[in-house]
Order: structure tokens, then sequence, then C-alpha cells
């Protein structure tokens, strides 16, 4: 059974309306999910390790004595790491040493250092970067388990030179996944306790008797994770909403067809609400590339679910040339954007927004969501438009560093009482006035 995947043609009347239509996706907050979470973060900030521990048994069906019971200790991650089969074990130390070395490299290269320099008359004035506390990192359970997301999450936290690392992870049933505990081991988690949903969210924004309250919570989770999330910021910090993943190819058509049919299954197959689009100029390579869709989707463990993404969300879309492609690209602001040419860089340089840019066809967007080096986390929904992939910097904050000298304070103090004067704060100008004589 061929997949009905969307046509489009940016030639055509209409094109841009058709094109919104299938970008569209709102992301708003269900009303009934987010009064659900309200709920279950007031208890949790009113009644703590008791509140966390009966919605842990009452979702995830996980019975334990108390909340110090749903920790997993270090001895046993790392017994998880060395019950690994070999090969996977060398896998997960493989791709966490590129994740950490990326880090390192991204903490040298973007100013983690901070700056100080002196003006003339002695006044210095710089820039001071240090790393938060405490953070959180939050794991999916359930349905997957994505030990990618546990070294993306808590290796840049630990470049960055935070404290303490608290992961949270649901296990449904008591079902631990052992890759997820062994890239924890890798990655440097300091305690990780087996709840989740908004209570594990709660427990790490207010603080419990036994999770300590948390600086920033990072990483992706379901509905309620999300609301809860949204609720907490401003409490603590957080990283994002993350939406439905999203991959954008722009081709010449000089890629195999299989390998672009490939590149957009690995997206699909997230969820259904996924996204994979393609951009390409010759029409008679986007017809091979849906009849490799076409032929390759029945060996797909996850058929169902890609085809339920490409039919809803996906489109295969002719555009007048490469040009063209990356004006659309730069609209569209994608999570994930392969440029599959002969010649990726010169259409890079046109590109402004996109999450992560994958150049060349050897860059298939599994390597980075895997072992490239690159965080994973990435914004999506169009959100690259003003946001940036999680990062070392994520983890850091910077304060200013002011220290006037007193032929400084003469010669600012009187711009500042100026200033103060009009804006009528007679106490600022009085304060910088002090100071001139």
């Amino acid at each position: 059974m061929s997949i009905a995947i969307r046509k489009l043609d940016s030639a055509d009347a209409g094109f841009r309306d058709k094109l919104s239509a299938v970008l569209a996706f709102e992301a708003g907050e269900d009303e009934a999910i987010d009064r659900a979470a309200a709920t279950i973060l007031a208890e949790v900030k009113a009644r703590g390790d008791a509140a966390v521990l009966e919605y842990t048994q009452r979702f995830d069906r996980v019975q334990a004595a108390s909340l110090a019971g749903l920790e997993i200790g270090k001895d046993a991650l790392q017994a998880a790491l060395a019950g690994l089969p070999p090969a996977r074990r060398e896998a997960l130390q493989a791709a966490a040493d590129r994740v950490r070395a990326y880090h390192e490299r991204q903490k040298k290269e973007c100013g983690s250092d901070g700056f100080l320099y002196q003006e003339a008359d002695g006044t210095e004035l710089g820039q001071k970067v240090t790393p938060l506390d405490r953070v959180g990192i939050y794991v999916p359970g359930g349905k997957a388990a994505y030990p990618s997301s546990v070294l993306m999450n808590a290796i840049p936290a630990k470049v960055a030179g935070v404290q303490e690392v608290i992961m949270v992870v649901p296990t449904p049933d008591g079902v631990q996944n052992e890759l997820v505990l062994a890239a924890a081991a890798i990655a440097g988690v300091d305690r990780v306790f087996t709840i989740g949903g908004a209570q594990a969210v709660g427990a790490l924004a207010y603080g419990t008797a036994t999770i300590p309250q948390v600086d920033k919570i990072v990483g992706p989770g379901n509905a309620y994770v999300a609301a809860a999330k949204r609720r907490v910021f401003g409490i603590v910090g957080i990283d994002m909403i993350a939406g439905p993943s999203e991959i954008l190819v722009i081709c010449d058509g000089s890629t195999d067809p299989d390998w672009i049919a490939m590149d957009l299954f690995s997206q699909a197959e997230h969820d259904e609400l996924a996204q994979s689009i393609l951009l390409c100029p010759d029409a008679a390579y986007i017809a091979k590339v849906e009849a490799s869709i076409n032929k390759l989707l029945d060996a797909m463990p996850r058929r169902d679910v890609i085809r339920t993404s490409l039919t809803d969300r996906g489109a295969l879309v002719k555009v007048r040339d490469m040009e063209e492609a990356c004006e659309i690209a730069n609209m569209i602001a994608a999570e994930h954007l392969e440029i599959s040419a002969e010649e990726p860089q010169q259409w890079a340089d046109r590109i402004r927004h996109a999450g992560a840019m994958f150049l060349g066809r050897f860059s298939s967007e599994s390597l980075g969501d895997y072992c490239a080096g690159p965080n994973h986390v990435l914004p999506t929904s169009r959100t690259a438009r003003f946001s940036s992939p999680l990062g070392v910097y994520d983890f850091q904050k910077r304060s200013s560093v002011i220290r006037v000298s007193e032929a400084g304070a003469r010669a600012l103090g009187k711009i500042a009482a100026e200033l103060a004067y009009g804006e009528g704060l007679q106490a600022h100008a009085r304060s910088a006035e002090l100071r001139l004589k």
C-alpha cells in the first residue's frame, strides 16, 4: 500500500498557503493536562516526598516504602554499564567521548572564561562566568528508552562545571532500562531517581526532603512534563518546550533516493506528529524518492507510525532552484536540516535558521542523534529563528563585573546624575553626586 504523501510545487498558485498548512502545528496547552499538572505541582510543593511517592505509585505502578527507595545508587549504575554487551558498551562510550570532546571545544570557544578590561582612568569592567550549582535532567521512559538523551543533557552540564546532576526517569511497572542507567554512569550523573511525570518536575523545582531543589531542568517529556515545565519556569530555569521532531532535506538530486527516503523515515518513526519534508528542484528525482519510500516502508518495524507521519505532516516539494530551496528552508527554520548536495557549503552559507545543519550526502541526521558530537537537543516548531541547540552555555550564567576607580566615579557620576534627574530619581542622582567630591 503506497503512502499518500503530499506533493507541492512552488510554482503553483497558493503554494505558500499550502506549505503553511503542512507546517501548521498548534502546540497549545490542553486545559485538562495543564490543570492536572498544576494540581500535581501544588501537591508536591505542599507535601514533598509523600506526594511524589503517591503519584509514582498511581501512574507508574511502582511501590516503595519511601522516595529514597526509588534512588538508584552509583554502584548499580556502574553494574548496568559493566553488564552491557561489549559492542554496545563500546558504542556508548565512543558516543560519550565524542559528545564530551565537542562540548569541551564549545566551552573554550564560546567565551566561558569571562573577560575583564581596564579603562584609562583605572575603572575595570568585565564579565564573570560561573556554572549552575545543581541541574535536573528529565529522561523519558515508558514507550521508549533514550540513553542518547542522557549523554546529550548530562555531559554538557558536567563540562560546564555543574557540581551536581540529578536525573529522573520514569520506570513503569518498575522496569528499568540498563542502557539508560549505563549512560548515566558514563555521563557522570550524580544521583538517579526512578520517578517521572509532573511530580518529578515538581520535586526538582521545589525540592523535597529527599530530592534537593535544582537550578534548571532540562530534557524532553510528555505533555504533562511540558505543562509542568512551563509552570515552574521562573522558579527554576528550563531548556525549552520541545515540539514534534522535524527533518527538512534540501537535495540537488545527486544522492541515492533510497538514502533520502530513509532519512525522511528517521524522523517520521519518532511519532505520528513528526515532520519530514524534501525540497528539490528535480521533479524526476522527487518521483524516485517517492518510489523509494513506497519500496522501503514495509520493511520498517515502525511502518504504521511512519505512514501516518508522512501522510499527515510530510511533503515532497518541487522548487524552482536550490536558491529558492534555501529561502523556503529559512522560512521553515527546521530542527534538523540536511543539505544533500554536491557542494553543500555554498547552500549552507545561505541558511540563517536551523537547529542543526547536516552538510553533504554522508551526513545523515541519525549520526547527529547519537554520536557526531554536537547536541541533539534542538529547537523545534520554528523556534530556531530565535533559539539554539542545548550547550555548555545553558548550564552557565554570567555576572557583570564593575570596579570603578575614583577618577572614573567623577566622570561617570556626572553622566549618571544628569540622567537620574531626568528620570525623577533623586536618590540615584545623589548617590552618584556624593562621590564627585
